[in-house]
């Protein structure tokens, strides 16, 4: 017995130690100091400077320049400023792959990544709902070899915050399936964790003269303030912008629109030339976060307004009107439905579920189409102006409906698809015609064109809204 004690003793001193594995720092030295107390000084250096942003308290999501710190150092800062001290624990990066080219998605799913000032763990349950091989969302150690792109975002992380942990995403060539994949899980990490954050790594233009490049990247930064992925992809896929870190970006501002984001704010713009005076060949940086946002009592009357004067002006003229204004929450793009009622009957009501045009677009569109385009009635008259009352409902996201016990009627719409069938109805219908969940859902049903109980067979899904009388 205690020769095989001693046998096994013996045998456990030459079985290594498990350890965890450790993604070295591939730019230290080169991009930013290697030695901790030079970047531990230079990165607090930055932060002292950057200013915070007093607006609608914390982002839901940050955008962030990955070049040099000499460069670009400073401008990131202002991204982590805002951030710094508060009580976030889980940071997923996403950034572009700039020296592996590969197909979909790379997530760097086990043990941590070091930097000069300590390791940083990853969030491997997280990390491990990402996965997935038919979506093209893989775990691919060597694309993170040489990947500046998230490593650079590390050092500021462990100077603005304490106990977190990261999931790393490396974006080659996006397919339609990861892009669907990722942004839905992504979704659901941040609706379930408060606590957790999106940051995207990117650069502006790249190599212009400062004013060509001040001219591009001004007008992708105009595109993320108002929240329009699809006006940032056309201009990327036309050459109007350009961002190394495109897809990225729009992977984040799907992700953070999905969470009720509806307006960017820039903290931030600088290029190279700033720094080494060079004007000839500049690359563009910007630091910007992502936020939610909610209308005014003054900005909602001015929705209602808007809608008002363009049915009495398109009825009685055949012309909207011009508005112009630079308020961000008007240039915004939201998703809107306008109603118009007659003596209290419907007249009219259409409207867009996507945040496609700006909110004050999307009221003069959808007012237009509620007065002379509803297919249920016909075009709204002179003579009945003066009978009518106009109403404004501005849309949240559209999510899922997983269980219909959630549905709280006079707070909730809902949405139908069966099929090529779907419907909608707002949330103040059912409160107007004070249905139960069931008889509300029976009637969705039927507004698809469908059986009363085709919603038990259906996609639900459901939406806020704020309507403005």
């Amino acid at each position: 017995m205690k020769l095989r004690a001693f046998l096994f003793a013996v045998i456990l001193l030459f079985v290594p130690a498990c350890s965890e594995s450790v993604k070295e720092p591939a730019v230290a030295g080169t991009f930013y100091p290697a030695e901790e107390k030079a970047l531990r000084e230079m990165v607090d250096g930055f932060l002292a400077k950057a200013g915070k942003f007093k607006g609608a308290g914390r982002p839901v999501a940050l955008i962030s320049p990955h070049a040099g710190y000499q460069y670009s150092g400073q401008v990131a800062a202002y991204s982590y400023k805002q951030i710094q001290g508060t009580d976030i624990n889980t940071v997923i990066l996403i950034g572009a792959s700039h020296h592996k080219p590969y197909t979909g998605v790379s997530v760097y799913a086990k043990g941590s990544m070091r930097t000069p000032l300590g390791n940083i763990k990853i969030n491997e349950k997280t990390a491990k709902l990402l996965l997935n091989d038919k979506a093209n969302v893989v775990f691919d150690a060597g694309a993170f070899e040489k990947e500046h792109s998230l490593e650079v975002q590390l050092p500021f992380l462990q100077r603005s915050l304490k106990n977190f942990t990261i999931v790393p995403v490396l974006v080659g060539t996006p397919t339609r399936e990861s892009f669907r994949h990722l942004t839905d899980v992504l979704t659901g990490v941040l609706r379930k964790d408060p606590r957790a954050i999106v940051i995207a790594s990117t650069d502006l233009s790249h190599y212009h003269d400062d004013g060509t490049a001040r001219g591009m990247d001004n007008s992708v930064i105009d595109s993320v303030s108002r929240m329009s992925y699809e006006d940032l992809e056309q201009k990327l896929l036309t050459g109007k912008g350009e961002m190394c870190g495109g897809f990225p970006v729009i992977f984040t501002m799907a992700v953070a629109r999905n969470m009720g984001a509806n307006r960017g704010e820039l903290f931030k713009y600088a290029n190279s030339g700033d720094v080494t005076g060079d004007k000839e060949r500049v690359v563009g940086y910007a630091a910007m976060g992502l936020y939610k946002t909610y209308l005014t009592a003054e900005e909602k009357t001015l929705l209602l307004d808007i809608a008002k004067k363009t049915v009495n002006d398109y009825v009685s003229t055949g012309k909207a009107p011009e508005v112009t204004g630079d308020n961000p929450n008007m240039l915004a793009n939201g998703a809107t439905f306008v109603t118009i009622k007659k003596h209290g009957e419907l007249r009219g009501c259409i409207g867009n579920t996507r945040p496609i045009m700006p909110l004050y677009k999307s009221v003069i569109a959808n007012s237009i189409s509620a007065a002379v385009r509803d297919p249920r009635f016909g075009p709204l008259t002179k003579q009945e102006l003066k009978d009518i009352k106009v109403e404004v409902t501005i849309l949240s996201p559209i999510e899922p409906l997983n269980d219909i016990k959630d549905i709280v009627v006079g707070k909730h719409g809902l949405v139908i698809v069966n099929g090529d069938r779907s419907g909608l109805l707002l949330p103040q219908v059912a409160e107007e015609m004070r249905w139960d969940v069931k008889t509300f859902l029976e009637q969705l049903s039927q507004k698809a064109g469908l059986p009363p109980d085709a919603w038990k067979d259906s996609q639900l899904y459901s939406f806020t809204a704020e309507v403005v009388k």
